[in-house]
């Protein structure tokens, strides 16, 4: 029978397209398991990938780039090294003997050469085409979440009242300096510090107590956690939760918080800080999570949203938790939830609520248009403020100033439930409240005797609301940050500025007792006037002051209007 080959095996056309097709199926095959190889690799660490996947996944700027660059890399690692093949003379030639990286791309010889600057040459397209999707998906996402944030808003006639059982009287820097100088720790330090509520109820900053030097976070474990009140300028306590976490603050790598949660939760971001506290003793540690969800109109955007929390146990137990289920977790029962990435974006992105047009800096009107309050040097905090309201709720609160360089003055104030993720605001319609800056300027200016900058300052601006009204807390420090001296409420309406150095009185002053008085703050160096906690200003018509009244420790008062006291028939010291 006759050879149907047409070969006698010596290299006929059928030896070589078998040659073609075995070399073709064992490189597919070399290349398929190398692609196996880096996919296990990935997946095993993907943590350490987890900001670039998820910035795929949700960004149209990292999905054009990364994606691209990922479909591009495949394509080129399967390409057989014929398909690439191109003649030696040609325009990279010429390149190859330039200077730079062109040079040195354009310099490499064979397939591999060719295939890397095929890439590269990709790689610039899809940088300028993530440029082109990246500044309308930006602009579309700005407008869309303020578009959401002004939908699920309720605007209420007057502030909701603070709870004046849970004032911020020490701020972040004091209880920082203050704490790590009252602990003693070899192998452990005490981490960032966080708002958390206490068992008993009252708001403290936390800490993990994380371990410290490059040996001890490979080895050690963090030891729990911390809480110093918050609410007290004397008598401050220091609380210890300590039992070892599995996984925790300050450990490295597989052992970490961080990668335990990213991989046992990949499409959700962690961008804020975890909130430590203590429940039935045993120390805990709750990180709410970002999600974000997409926008395929008019054009392909995304907006963050809440995705709920992951609860960590010591025994290194994760529980990721809904909203719905962090909101009815007894563990998690009075602690903040909604996580302040997301209402800080939701704040910023409230520029946009009357469109993109509106706000641009050429075109735009700027009609309504308003910005987070800008917070002077020195200030040591940032917006959304955490403040607890009557009730033991935790707030975020933004205070909003109309758009413009020059404008300081409040036009909105913002007020987000800790737990619930609720929008409430106030207007101020046609009047202007004054802003934190004015704020700590006008802290400055009514107690012109002490030497500030020099051995004391203003730090930590806090809106509170007392019967209605919007008053700035801030609290005067030396420069060290070794103490809070007394705080200072500057009254957001008329300036009324009231200085108070006792605990039960600032209670007293948060809970209404003066918020309404006149007030004028006794320094330290009044001597014979040390029961004196305040004074109540009595002024005339042009604003002079025409008499002073001491109120002493203790001591209550009301000031009561003599027209109406007359109407009530009651005598008054003017009638009698």
């Amino acid at each position: 029978m006759a050879d149907r080959s047409g070969s006698d095996g010596d290299g006929g056309p059928m030896d070589v397209l078998d040659d073609a097709g075995g070399s073709l199926a064992l490189h597919v095959a070399l290349r398929t398991l190398g692609l196996g190889v880096v996919v296990a690799a990935g997946y095993l660490t993907r943590p350490l990938w987890h900001g670039l996947v998820y910035g795929i996944l949700y960004s149209p700027g990292m999905a054009v780039f990364g994606g691209g660059a990922i479909v591009a890399a495949v394509v080129l690692w399967f390409l057989p090294p014929s398909a690439v093949e191109a003649r030696s003379t040609g325009p990279e030639n010429t390149l190859a003997e330039s200077d730079g990286l062109l040079g040195f791309l354009f310099s490499l010889e064979g397939s591999r050469g060719r295939k890397v600057r095929l890439f590269v040459t990709v790689l610039v397209l899809l940088v300028g085409a993530s440029i082109l999707v990246t500044l309308p998906a930006g602009l579309l996402e700005q407008r869309t979440l303020a578009q959401q944030t002004m939908d699920g808003a309720t605007e209420v006639e007057e502030f909701p009242q603070a709870n004046p059982e849970n004032p911020r009287v020490v701020p972040r820097r004091v209880a920082d300096v203050t704490t790590r100088g009252s602990v003693s720790y070899r192998q452990q330090r005490l981490g960032a510090s966080d708002i958390a509520r206490t068992e008993n109820g009252s708001l403290a900053w936390s800490y993990a107590i994380q371990p410290d030097g490059f040996r001890n976070r490979v080895v050690e474990n963090q030891r729990g956690v911390l809480v110093t009140d918050m609410t007290r300028m004397d008598n401050r306590t220091v609380t210890t939760h300590e039992e070892e976490f599995t996984y925790g603050e300050g450990m490295v790598l597989h052992r970490s918080a961080d990668w335990n949660l990213k991989k046992t939760d990949y499409l959700a971001k962690y961008d804020d800080e975890a909130v430590e506290f203590s429940h039935e003793g045993r120390p805990y540690m709750y990180y709410p999570k970002t999600g974000h969800e997409w926008h395929l109109t008019p054009f392909p955007h995304t907006t963050p949203t809440w995705d709920g929390g992951a609860l960590v146990h010591p025994d290194g137990r994760i529980d990721h938790l809904s909203p719905e289920e962090a909101r009815n977790s007894e563990i998690l029962d009075g602690q903040r939830l909604y996580p302040l990435t997301v209402a800080r974006a939701e704040m910023r992105s409230l520029g946009y609520r009357n469109g993109i047009v509106n706000q641009l800096p050429v075109v735009g009107a700027h009609e309504g248009e308003i910005e987070v309050a800008r917070l002077p040097a020195g200030a040591d905090n940032d917006q959304p403020f955490v403040i607890d309201l009557a009730g033991g709720r935790m707030s975020y609160v933004t205070a909003m100033e109309p758009y413009g360089a020059d404008t300081r003055g409040l036009d909105e104030v913002w007020f987000v439930d800790a737990e619930t993720g609720e929008y409430t605001y106030f207007g101020t319609e046609s009047d202007t409240l004054t802003g934190p800056e004015r704020a700590m300027g006008i802290a400055r200016s009514a107690d012109s005797r002490t030497n500030w900058g020099r051995n004391f300052v203003v730090t930590e601006p806090v809106p509170v609301t007392i019967d209605g009204e919007l008053w700035w807390q801030i609290k005067v420090s030396p420069t060290d940050f070794t103490d809070v001296t007394r705080n200072v409420f500057v009254n957001a309406g008329s300036g009324r500025t009231v200085e108070i150095r006792d605990d039960a009185e600032t209670r007293a002053f948060i809970n209404g007792s003066v918020a309404n008085e006149e007030l004028e703050p006794v320094n330290e160096t009044d001597g014979d006037d040390s029961d004196v906690l305040y004074y109540v200003l009595v002024t005339d018509e042009d604003g002079n002051v025409v008499e002073r009244i001491p109120v002493e420790r203790g001591q209550n008062t009301e000031i009561v209007d003599p027209e109406e006291d007359r109407a009530r028939g009651n005598e008054t010291a003017d009638g009698g």
